[in-house]
């Protein structure tokens, strides 16, 4: 048996099988990574900035279709009302040690709105100076978050825990408030304060069914080849069996 096995051509039939093992594995697990990446949430649209007052208007919420937009938005910042949002990052996602500069910013048509123009770690630090004159700001909508129900403890005088609509324009009673508000990504004259980073918006990915059958027929090609192994090792066995038995022993006839 083993003789049968280590002929030349026998040896080349299973350094073969070991070649499309490997090879439709590898194969197999390509589509297979395929199927699984296809399901990840991928990179949505991202169209170019809009005018701020083309898409919100005082009164109008700002729903899930508008946010994450980028926006563009002229004015002057109204440095006598900024608040501060404590216990955030220089991220929108999650929390930090740091504190958001909320400054409403006039446009020219009278209206407001709240643009998070920045990020420092403390509220002495020299960059929560609000810039004088015109400025332009371009960034991301966000909506406004939920306003804030449990308490944290008493806050200083002008610090806020929550970016919220509903709570500004109590604090901004003077100002035609724009719902939601601008994380600034860039501004004309450039801010001291570090930039709030947005992630891009996503979309859902929808699984390629096409790819995992793909992957499961490459795998069923594997062990098809392992079934012609056997088959013509098992015939080359039987061979050899035969070969080396000799000729049968005839039988008289009585």
């Amino acid at each position: 048996m083993l003789r049968a096995l280590l002929t030349p051509r026998m040896v080349g039939l299973h350094l073969l099988l070991i070649a499309v093992l490997v090879s439709f594995t590898l194969l197999g697990r390509w589509q297979l990574g395929v199927f699984e990446s296809s399901g990840k949430p991928r990179l949505a649209a991202d169209p170019a900035p809009i005018a701020i007052a083309d898409l919100t208007q005082p009164g109008k919420r700002v729903d899930r279709s508008t946010a994450d937009r980028r926006v563009t938005a002229e004015g002057a910042y109204d440095a006598a009302h900024q608040l501060l949002v404590p216990g955030r990052a220089p991220s929108v996602e999650g929390d930090g040690q740091g504190l958001w500069l909320l400054t409403p910013l006039r446009l020219d048509d009278g209206t407001f709105v709240a643009v998070v123009r920045g990020w420092v770690p403390a509220a002495s630090d020299p960059a929560t100076a609000v810039p004088e004159g015109r400025v332009t700001v371009t960034g991301r909508l966000q909506p406004a978050e939920e306003t804030d129900t449990v308490s944290r403890g008493v806050l200083p005088a002008g610090q806020v825990s929550t970016v919220s609509t509903a709570q500004l324009i109590n604090l901004w009673p003077q100002a035609r408030l724009r719902d939601g508000f601008v994380v600034a990504s860039a501004q004309l004259p450039p801010s001291a304060a570090k930039l709030v980073a947005t992630p891009a918006p996503t979309e859902a990915g929808g699984f390629s069914w096409r790819n995992l059958a793909y992957a499961a027929q490459w795998w069923i090609f594997a062990l098809f080849g392992v079934f012609m192994w056997w088959h013509y090792v098992r015939e080359a066995a039987k061979e050899r069996k035969r070969a080396t038995a000799g000729p049968p022993v005839p039988v008289d006839m009585v």
